[in-house]
């Protein structure tokens, strides 16, 4: 079973169910996993306000999740998602829309 931080949280990164893209990364506590599990629908914990929140229960841009992958160390989880929308809420398809190219940022979406 899955390991929580002394804040009862892990590091869960959603990709593509289908093309292996990266797209967001945000953390769960034990809720989040069970909500999760329990509607097929990511549901994350915010660490700023402190609250359980369902991706796109807003925008209507929710991540479908069809598989949940625990790592070796069982601290970590890959959330395998089919997303109806872009998963980012700066609208782009992928959080990871940004490299670093030298000392600045350079878009790639």
């Amino acid at each position: 079973m899955p390991k929580f931080d002394e804040k009862g949280l892990l590091t869960a990164i959603a990709q593509h169910a289908e093309t292996g893209e990266v797209l967001m990364l945000a953390f769960m506590n034990e809720t989040a996993i069970g909500k999760t599990m329990d509607t097929g629908l990511a549901h994350f914990y915010s660490r700023s306000r402190a609250a359980l929140w369902q991706k796109g229960e807003t925008s209507g841009n929710v991540l479908h999740v069809k598989d949940i992958f625990v790592d070796c160390d069982q601290d970590a989880l890959i959330l395998k998602v089919l997303p109806a929308g872009p998963a980012c809420h700066t609208n782009a398809a992928s959080c990871f829309y940004r490299k670093l190219d030298g000392e600045k940022l350079v878009r790639i979406d």
